[in-house]
């Protein structure tokens, strides 16, 4: 529903052998992405009877269901919990819309990201091998050692 440039959603009931904008079975809720924030409005009683019945809902309104709590709720009362106290959100708060220069400024943050990953990785990498190297000569010494030193002196002559 809604105008050019101005949407506006029924949620719906429908048979899902008929045609996606075709003729449904009944009215269950609202949305109205223009207002900000959002505003869901969801007639509980015929969406929970729905969905006891079987109904299954689609991925978008799985998410919507989920951020104003109905999901919560539903699954709570269907295993016996009091769910009086809980009351439901009419509104959401929609992610911001990506534009180009934001998708451009992500990219370049993961990539400077995975870069500073690399070279830390290439650093520990380095420092593991000297300490490597500095311990294999440090067992090689002692073996030196214990070798019989020779004296400067020349031996003396009688």
């Amino acid at each position: 529903m809604g105008a050019k440039k101005r949407p506006f959603y029924r949620i719906v009931a429908t048979d899902s052998r008929r045609a996606r904008d075709g003729r449904f079975l009944e009215i269950v809720g609202t949305y109205d992405p223009i207002t900000k924030p959002a505003e869901v409005k969801v007639f509980e009683d015929k969406l929970t009877s729905w969905l006891d019945q079987g109904a299954q809902p689609t991925d978008t309104v799985k998410s919507l269901l989920t951020q104003i709590g109905f999901v919560e709720k539903y699954h709570k009362a269907k295993r016996g919990d009091d769910v009086s106290e809980i009351s439901l959100k009419t509104a959401i708060n929609e992610r911001s819309k990506k534009t180009r220069k934001m998708k451009k400024a992500t990219v370049a943050k993961a990539e400077a990201e995975t870069k500073e990953e690399t070279e830390a990785k290439e650093e520990t990498e380095a420092k593991e091998e000297t300490e490597a190297k500095e311990e294999t000569e440090a067992k090689e010494e002692p073996k030196e050692k214990k070798e019989p030193e020779q004296s400067a002196e020349p031996p003396a002559e009688d």
